[in-house]
């Protein structure tokens, strides 16, 4: 069986970044899905449950009533492992025009004040599962990242072969 696309990158060699991670045919449309990834996965500590939730609930906001990409948005949320989010998106925009729109939306999320959007009993599976201050700084982490980052190296995956499930399976055996 082979490992789903996001499962196949070797995640010993991600750095933070904006990576296409798969591109989907429905139809006449394309659909891209974009890994974008905050963390080192397995290096650095994951973001915690709470902040993540947060800056789930204020970035999808904020895209969903962004001017450009409100009609471009299928999906914002986070990656299990808590090391980033999937953004899927109506198209296929190359890695590096996500930059603009996901630095944007990080210095948002920076910068934000008020009520977590969302954040009722009303709106929410888990609404008191949030934290503004903690989202607010690993947006500002991310941001600097982002500003100060070889763009030879955040918009590609780093070159690797794909892992199949056998592969894995060898590793587990030996």
């Amino acid at each position: 069986m082979d490992l789903i696309p996001s499962f196949s990158v070797d995640h010993t060699k991600i750095v933070p970044g904006i990576y296409e991670s798969r591109v989907d045919t429905l139809g006449d449309a394309l659909a891209t899905t974009f890994d974008i990834r905050l963390k080192t996965p397995n290096q650095e500590p994951a973001i915690g449950p709470a902040a993540m939730h947060t800056m789930e609930h204020v970035i999808a906001t904020y895209l969903r009533n962004h001017d450009q990409w409100k009609d471009r948005l299928i999906y914002w949320g986070p990656m299990g492992c808590l090391t980033g989010f999937y953004i899927i998106v109506k198209g296929r925009p190359a890695a590096s025009d996500m930059y603009p729109i996901m630095l944007e939306s990080f210095q948002h999320m920076a910068a934000y004040e008020g009520e977590v959007p969302g954040a009722s009993p009303e709106n929410c599976g888990n609404y008191l599962m949030h934290d503004l201050p903690m989202a607010k700084w690993e947006a500002r982490k991310y941001v600097e990242y982002l500003e100060g980052a070889d763009k030879d190296v955040i918009f590609s995956y780093p070159k690797t072969e794909r892992l199949t499930l056998q592969d894995d399976q060898k590793f587990f055996d030996s």
